[in-house]
């Protein structure tokens, strides 16, 4: 009989339940192969990625959950774990998968700690060539080197440290987020709800949703412009918080009754709130320090069947493809026209809905934790360790 392989993932943002579909998905696919453990801070404060939030256990968790101190939450680049890691790390794992980026501390710490006996994999989203300052471009480099490969979430990524010292020599896979289509779903009874709930009645002009932080490179400003050019015949929803919010309600007061804005939304109502949208919107602007890296409310908005209408901003147009509408990201005009054109054809909407809820089965959480087993897998029956 096969030996069980065991394998251990570790990242902060497993302290939501919900981001441990990852590890789920991946004792699902391994079901009598492979044993999943996952470490998760017991804390993190968050401030970009995640919400404060105290470390979430269901009732019922398909694997096991270890959790662990960590230290320095404020800071996603200077957080650690706590000691005892090291002596979980020291377990006998075939495999220890690291959702933390190479150049952070705490993913430095886990490739020092990670036994030579194991190989090791990070997950990483760099998307733009950077010059890390000291320590953390040590760090990326001594993490480099003790993995025996990594994980990238979209072709920007994978395009951009193919071109970096020491990636292209290391094997790699290019993985992306997932969804969850048993929660993620077309539910009309569900979206008409959330609109009687936000005071809309039945019928009217349809709803562009926004769904994501409040920030200037989201394109929050260029979105209430866009919408200003419209016109009357619209309604829309934001989704979300961040530093934009006062900024946002002063601009949706001037609209009356179109405009709701909801914030501290919990991630299990999320699709009931999607599911009240006719159109997703991700205007998403390019900086010099940031470029959307996935966007998982793209396959979100495609897995309950709603179209979407998106910047050509870093992943966004590898991800909608043929499946979605892209628009140059600084274009106003061309975001105007673009909304225009969508909210006044229910048919293209209709086509691009059906089309997106296709192209979702291709994220589906079950694939995407086959997809980890199969290079977890490679590097295992491969005969070295280091590379």
């Amino acid at each position: 009989m096969p030996k069980i392989r065991r394998l251990l993932s570790i990242g902060h943002s497993y302290v939501v339940a919900v981001n441990r579909r990852l590890a789920h998905a991946m004792q699902e696919a391994g079901r009598g192969k492979w044993e999943v453990c996952v470490v998760a801070p017991t804390y993190f404060h968050g401030r970009h990625d995640l919400r404060p939030a105290a470390l979430q256990i269901a009732e019922v968790e398909p694997v096991p959950v270890v959790p662990v101190r960590a230290y320095n939450t404020r800071m996603v680049h200077g957080f650690f774990y706590g000691r005892r890691l090291r002596s979980i790390l020291r377990e006998n794992w075939d495999l220890i998968h690291a959702w933390e980026e190479p150049f952070v501390a705490a993913g430095f710490q886990i490739s020092r700690y990670a036994p030579a006996k194991s190989r090791f994999v990070f997950r990483t989203a760099q998307s733009l060539p950077k010059q890390y300052p000291p320590p953390f471009a040590w760090f990326e480099r001594s993490a480099l080197r003790r993995a025996d490969g990594w994980i990238c979430s979209g072709k920007t990524v994978e395009e951009n440290l193919l071109q970096r010292p020491g990636y292209s020599s290391k094997p790699h896979a290019l993985i992306t987020l997932g969804v969850d289509l048993e929660r993620f779903r077309p539910n009309v009874e569900a979206g008409a709800a959330v609109r009687r709930q936000l005071g809309w009645t039945p019928g009217g002009p349809p709803v562009v949703g926004y769904l994501g932080r409040f920030v200037a490179e989201k394109g929050l400003y260029l979105l209430m412009r866009a919408l200003d050019r419209l016109g009357r015949d619209w309604r829309a929803l934001f989704a979300g918080g961040g530093p934009l919010e006062a900024q946002l309600r002063a601009w949706a007061a001037r609209h009356e009754d179109r405009v709701r804005i909801i914030t501290n939304l919990p991630h299990e109502q999320v699709p009931e709130y999607l599911n009240a949208m006719d159109v997703l919107a991700a205007p998403s602007q390019t900086t010099r320090h940031w470029r959307e890296q996935f966007g998982r409310m793209l396959i979100e908005a495609f897995a309950v069947g709603v179209p979407v209408i998106g910047s050509d901003s870093g992943e966004i147009p590898y991800v909608l493809a043929d499946d979605g509408v892209v628009v140059p990201e600084a274009d106003e005009t061309a975001w105007m026209n673009a909304l225009g054109d969508l909210l006044a054809k229910p048919h293209q909407r209709a086509d691009l809905a059906a089309r997106g809820l296709q192209r979702a089965i291709d994220y589906a959480w079950p694939t995407i934790g086959r997809k980890h087993l199969e290079f977890f897998n490679q590097l295992l029956d491969s005969p070295s360790s280091h590379w």
